[in-house]
């Protein structure tokens, strides 16, 4: 059996135990991983649909030669001047009694109405139920992809931290690594630079403000290396670090490592989120650690699970995801540590080589 039909099958497998009758898929992340590819997402309505015993790419017809080159499944193309109505009704008639329908989370409004309305307005779900519980569990072709992507965005960091000095900019530092990436043939995802006070803006939009002598500065940056993301966060310093810093980021380390010590297979993602903050919270920075602990990564740079102190979803080998617990002391500085990790049966391996110590510049 090929991939496709591997993955036809762990589909059908996974609706029949929600009592799905039919799963749409757009142009996407979950197309992409039961196809392979996925066609240019635009306002024509694209949808892989996949029932019990049939599967059907539904393709505007000027993209319908190159659907049958990658789709694997039959292709039912209908024309701008036509509209996708009559396709959909036929889907509809192949499908059968559809009573719960499985629909793509990321899909167009616009894709989803009309295919609900020609099933006649069945119950509706999310592909995350499907697809997307299925997606968590990588195989060893993906681990290996993940890893590749984040030895490169090591080195896109070392190039960096070589940048950090005190008047350099935060455009100029994220440019530095960006560079690395782009001759490498990724595409960079995002590149937060954030010096001084800035840290302290978790999601802080890298700027042109130089950097102070002693400024703490947060790189968090990731890119696509072949389709497979990276997203790490380091520290570095424009020369001697800010006044107790160095024991603010003992604090993030030893919530890193105890969340990694929390992380086992069975356990719930809540655990792994609870030990982090439990250490933040022990050390009297509990207001400061103000987001998740992580999130699962695959082909895209954020997914399910998220690792956050209320989910419930058990952990389970296979899976990679972030751990990245911070402490943001507003109008001083911000530290986060991430690594993204594969949980293997003893526990969590970083697929990044770099140390998580703060570098300091010269």
């Amino acid at each position: 059996m090929g991939r496709l039909d591997d993955r036809l099958d762990a589909v059908r497998g996974a609706m029949a135990e929600r009592g799905i009758d039919l799963l749409a898929l757009g142009p996407g992340a979950h197309m992409h991983w039961m196809l392979g590819w996925h066609p240019h997402p635009d306002e024509r309505l694209t949808l892989l649909v996949i029932g019990a015993d049939m599967a059907e790419f539904v393709v505007p017809s000027v993209n319908a030669e190159q659907a049958a080159a990658h789709a694997g499944v039959p292709t039912i193309p209908w024309r701008d001047e036509d509209g996708p109505a009559d396709a959909l009704r036929n889907v509809a008639r192949r499908a059968g009694r559809v009573r719960r329908l499985a629909l793509d989370e990321a899909m167009r409004t616009d894709f989803a109405l009309p295919l609900v309305a020609a099933l006649g307005g069945p119950d509706t779900v999310f592909a995350a139920e499907v697809t997307g519980r299925l997606r968590m569990i990588k195989d060893a072709d993906e681990i290996a992809a993940l890893r590749a992507s984040a030895r490169l965005s090591d080195d896109a960091m070392r190039a960096a931290w070589a940048a950090v000095r005190a008047g350099a900019t935060e455009a100029e530092i994220g440019q530095a690594a960006r560079k690395v990436h782009e001759a490498a043939g990724a595409r960079t995802a995002f590149m937060l630079c954030a010096g001084g006070p800035n840290g302290a803006f978790p999601h802080h939009a890298t700027g042109n403000r130089p950097l102070a002598d002693g400024d703490a500065i947060v790189l968090d940056m990731g890119a696509f290396l072949q389709g497979w993301p990276s997203d790490m966060t380091r520290m570095a310093c424009a020369g001697r670090p800010p006044e107790g810093y160095e024991e603010v980021h003992a604090v993030v380390e030893r919530a890193w490592q105890a969340a990694a010590d929390a992380a086992r297979p069975g356990v719930p993602a809540k655990a792994v989120d609870l030990a982090a903050r439990g250490v933040i919270e022990k050390a009297g920075y509990g207001e400061y650690f103000v987001h998740r602990t992580g999130h699962d990564m695959g082909l895209e740079v954020h997914e399910p699970p998220w690792i956050t102190a209320t989910s419930e979803t058990p952990l389970a080998e296979g899976m990679v995801f972030s751990i990245e617990p911070g402490i943001y002391i507003p109008g001083r500085f911000g530290i986060r540590l991430e690594d993204i990790v594969v949980l293997g049966e003893g526990g969590p391996a970083p697929l990044s080589a770099l140390p998580r110590d703060l570098h300091v510049s010269e």
